[in-house]
C-alpha cells in the first residue's frame, strides 16, 4: 500500500512566526520558486515578478505576515537560521528602495503595494491556502507557478501528487493508528520506539538525537524568551504579553539565571496544583507570544499551536520524576508520528479544517507524547491522543482581525490542559472498553472539517472575528 512517509523533523521544523501556513508555507514557496528559477538557468532573466494570493491567503494573509514571508523567501533567506532581528530592516528597505533582490543575485522593480495582490474573493480549488508566482522573463517569455501551504509548513506545487508515495523505505509504514498498533503489537516496540526506528531510513541514530535535541532547544528557548519579555504584541490589536507578568508572580523571590535554573527554581516551588496549573499556562502563553511577535518557534504541528507541545513536555520535565531516559526525544518521537497520522487521514490546516486541526492535533500529539512518557501502554497512548481531539472536535478559526493572537494564544493554554487532563484519563483507563478509536476520531474530524463553514476556517469572516468590534490601522 502506498504512503508518505513523514518524518519527525517534517512535523517539527523551526522556523519564524505568526502562521506555519500562512507564514512559513509561503516563504517556503517563494525559497522554492528562486531556486526552481536559479537551476533552470533563468534567474538572472527576471524582468517582472507578481504574487497572486487566493482564498485564506488573501483574507488573513496581512496580519499573519504572508507578506513578509514571501519577500524573506523570494531573496533566499532561510527561516530557520536568519536572525529576528534582520526580518523587519530588511521589509522596510524593501518599502523604501522598491527594489528585491531575488536570492541575494539578481535585482528586480519590486513594489510589494502593486507586486504582490490579494484576491480575497477567489480560492483555489485544490486547497484555500494557494499562491501563484507571475513571472515575466527579460525576452518577455511569461510563467506562472502556484504552490499550496497545506499547513504545518508543508507546501506542494501544482501538478506534484499529493498522495504518492515518498522515495523511503519505512520499516514500519504507517498510515493510520490501526498501523501504528498492529506494529507496536507485532513487535512489541512502544510507539516511540516505532517511530524512531522509521527515523532510521533518513539518518543515524546519533543524527536524530542531536536534531531532535536542537527542536527541544530552541522550544525551551521560546517558552524562556516569551516567560521574560513584556510590552504589546504587533499588529495593531493592542493586544498586552501576560506570560512575562504571570511568571514574575509564580517565581517570586526565586534566583535564576539561564532557562535550566528557572526550571529548577520552578520545580523546587512545590506541585500545587492551582501552581501547576498556571505554570502550564504560562509556558504555553509564553511560546504563542513569541510566534505572534514573528519570533523563533517550532511548528508543532503547527505555529498557531505551536505552545502546546512545549507547554507539556516543559510541564512534564519539571513536575513530573522519575523521568525515563531520552525524555525530550521519546516525547517528540511519539508526538510525531501521532501527527503525522492526523495529516494523512484528515489536515493540518485550520484554513481546511478549522482550529481543530491546529490546536486539536497539538493536543493529541501532546497528550500521546506525555502517556508515553508517564509509562503508558502503546493503547494508552492512543487512546490518550483520541481523548485529547474528541473534545476538540469542531474547535472553529476565528483569528480577530486576522491576526494569530486573539483566540489562538490562549487556545493554547486550553490544548496544552486538555493534553494533561487526556493523558491522565488515559492512564487510570483500560483501553480495550474504549468506545472511540483513534482512527474513528480522526475520521469524524475530517468530516466536521469538510462540513464547517468556511466562514470558521481562518478566514475572520465569523465566529468571534466579527463579533469583537475592533480597529485596526490601514495595512
Amino acid at each position: 500500500m502506498p504512503y508518505e512517509a513523514i518524518s519527525l523533523f517534517d512535523i517539527f521544523k523551526i522556523g519564524i512566526g505568526p502562521s506555519s501556513s500562512h507564514t512559513l508555507g509561503p516563504w517556503r514557496a517563494a525559497e522554492r520558486l528562486v531556486n526552481e528559477l536559479e537551476q533552470a538557468g533563468t534567474l538572472n532573466s527576471v524582468e517582472e515578478l507578481t504574487v497572486v494570493l487566493y482564498g485564506s491567503l488573501a483574507k488573513t494573509g496581512k496580519g499573519h505576515g504572508t507578506d513578509v514571508a514571501i519577500l524573506m523567501g523570494l531573496q533566499g533567506a532561510d527561516p530557520v537560521t536568519i536572525p529576528v532581528e534582520e526580518i523587519q530592516p530588511a521589509v522596510q528597505f524593501i518599502d523604501a528602495s522598491r527594489k528585491l533582490l531575488l536570492k541575494g543575485k539578481k535585482s528586480i522593480d519590486f513594489d510589494p503595494q502593486h507586486h504582490i495582490q490579494y484576491l480575497t474573493l477567489e480560492a483555489l480549488p485544490y486547497h484555500p491556502n494557494g499562491l501563484t508566482f507571475l513571472i515575466r522573463f527579460e525576452n518577455g517569455h511569461e510563467q506562472a507557478k502556484t504552490f499550496y501551504s497545506l499547513g504545518g509548513g508543508f507546501v506542494m506545487e501544482e501538478g506534484e501528487a499529493s498522495d504518492q508515495a515518498v522515495g523511503v523505505q519505512l520499516p514500519f509504514p504507517v498510515n493510520t493508528a490501526e498501523d501504528l498498533l498492529h506494529w507496536c503489537m507485532k513487535t512489541g516496540l512502544s510507539v516511540s520506539d516505532v517511530s524512531l526506528e522509521n527515523e532510521s531510513a533518513w539518518r543515524s541514530e546519533q543524527d536524530t538525537r542531536e536534531k531532535a535535541k536542537k527542536i527541544w532547544e530552541v522550544m525551551e528557548m521560546c517558552i524562556y524568551r516569551g516567560a521574560h519579555t513584556t510590552g504589546m504584541l504587533p499588529g495593531g490589536l493592542d493586544v498586552k504579553r501576560r506570560s512575562a507578568a504571570l511568571n514574575r508572580k509564580l517565581i517570586g523571590d526565586l534566583v535564576y539565571a539561564d532557562p535550566l535554573s528557572w526550571k529548577q527554581a520552578i520545580a523546587s516551588g512545590g506541585r500545587d496544583f492551582t501552581r501547576t496549573l498556571d505554570w502550564v499556562s504560562c509556558f504555553a502563553l509564553a511560546v504563542n507570544e513569541e510566534n505572534a511577535s514573528f519570533g523563533r518557534v517550532v511548528t508543532a504541528p503547527t505555529n498557531g499551536a505551536a505552545g502546546v507541545v512545549p507547554a507539556v513536555l516543559q510541564y512534564l520535565l519539571v513536575f513530573q520524576d522519575p523521568l525515563p531516559e531520552d525524555a525530550v526525544l521519546r516525547f517528540l518521537a511519539t508526538a510525531s508520528i501521532i501527527g503525522s497520522v492526523f495529516k494523512k487521514g484528515a489536515t493540518l490546516s485550520a484554513a481546511m479544517g478549522g482550529c481543530q486541526a491546529e490546536i486539536g492535533v497539538s493536543s493529541a500529539m501532546a497528550a500521546a507524547g506525555l502517556t508515553e512518557c508517564l509509562g503508558g501502554t502503546q493503547k494508552q497512548v492512543l487512546m490518550a491522543a483520541e481523548i485529547a481531539m474528541e473534545h476538540h472536535l469542531g474547535l472553529t478559526c476565528d483569528p480577530i482581525g486576522g491576526l494569530v493572537q486573539v483566540p489562538c494564544i490562549e487556545r493554547n493554554t486550553m490544548g496544552a490542559i486538555k493534553a494533561i487532563t487526556a493523558s491522565q484519563l488515559a492512564m487510570q483507563s483500560t483501553p480495550d472498553f474504549a468506545k472511540v478509536s483513534l482512527d474513528a476520531v480522526i475520521k469524524a474530524m475530517w468530516d466536521t472539517a469538510r462540513d464547517m463553514n468556511h466562514k470558521y476556517k481562518e478566514t475572520a469572516d465569523g465566529g468571534l472575528a466579527i463579533h469583537v468590534p475592533i480597529s485596526l490601522p490601514e495595512c
